[in-house]
């Protein structure tokens, strides 16, 4: 079994999960009309909402695939960077407990990406 085989899946459910519902709620709409558009990001909010949990969909099928692993994690990893950015970094490190919708699960989910990308960790290949 591959090292990483757990973390991709894993990983992937929580992708998966994270954005298949918001399809069928309109949560994705809200998140695009309610908030990115109040931000600055109008007209394009819904787009841009839209975008990212699709780009979450596609990354989680590549990670089950294995395929084209590094540029979903680079993809996925920039949209989690972005979110601590625009959504959770206000709100502290606690997700609950401590505080409500922190930075604690991107910043877990990013180390996990890179995890998965370079199981090996960061070599160079001029040894």
């Amino acid at each position: 079994m591959n090292g990483t085989l757990l973390l991709r899946s894993a990983v992937a459910i929580i992708l998966l999960t994270h954005s298949v519902f918001g399809m069928f709620n309109n949560g994705i709409n809200d998140f695009g009309n309610l908030y990115l558009n109040q931000i600055g990001f109008a007209p394009f909010g819904v787009f841009l909402a839209w975008s990212i949990k699709l780009s979450h969909v596609v990354a989680a099928i590549l990670l089950i695939l294995s395929k084209y692993v590094k540029l979903a994690g680079f993809v996925t990893i920039f949209v989690l960077i972005m979110g601590i950015i625009l959504v959770h970094f206000q709100e502290g490190w606690f997700v609950v407990g401590g505080g409500r919708n922190g930075v604690e699960y991107n910043f877990l989910l990013i180390i996990v990406l890179l995890a998965i990308m370079y199981p090996d960790g960061f070599t160079s290949n001029n040894k």
